[in-house]
């Protein structure tokens, strides 16, 4: 037994150490932040942190383009888990409808556009940008009519986007009635 004290020096006084104090060993294997030291970590769970430090930022991307309404639960491996992955919900559950894909491409198109209207847009200091834009969309005038480039840019894109907000709104409209066409027809089925 070491009956020993050590002492300290503070503001050139020696003070003798205080019994209390234990000095603590670091764990020779490192721990788990929210894990306690005794409990051991599962293998799988500690392969899940390391997947979510690496792989954390690009998990976090905004993904774009997915509009479904039912989103299942997935697990790790990338299965549908709860009343998702049954086959009741692939039963009903419509496929890959291409129109709808083709509609969700134009909206990012037309979405690129109209970045590039409001950019063009904000050069011209012209109070008159209503009134020609009025007059293209009337037919009224030509595109190829107008003298000033930044305008001519402007009245280009907004035909554009007019454009491809028709295009949209007819491939929904596609989309909707042969969606509810499929619904129907399975309705009449259990009948």
């Amino acid at each position: 037994m070491n009956n020993q004290t050590r002492c300290e020096t503070c503001h050139g006084v020696i003070v003798p150490e205080s019994t209390l104090l234990k000095v603590e060993q670091k764990d020779k294997y490192g721990s788990v932040p929210w894990l306690d030291d005794d409990e051991l970590a599962d293998v799988d769970e500690l392969e899940r942190q390391i997947i979510r430090a690496e792989w954390g930022p690009i998990l976090r991307l905004h993904v774009v383009g997915r509009k479904d309404s039912l989103r299942p639960d997935v697990d790790e491996d990338g299965f549908a888990v709860g009343a998702f992955g049954s086959i009741d919900f692939d039963r009903i559950k419509s496929g890959f409808d291409k129109g709808r894909y083709k509609a969700d491409k134009l909206r990012e198109e037309r979405k690129d556009v109209l970045i590039r209207f409001s950019v063009i847009r904000e050069r011209l200091q012209h109070k008159d940008v209503g009134l020609v834009l009025k007059r293209i969309r009337d037919g009224r005038i030509e595109v190829d009519d107008i003298a000033d480039f930044d305008m001519w840019w402007l009245a280009k894109f907004y035909l554009r986007a007019e454009r491809l907000r028709k295009q949209i709104a007819e491939l929904d409209e596609a989309s909707w009635s042969r969606k509810q066409r499929a619904h129907q027809a399975w309705l009449g089925s259990l009948c």
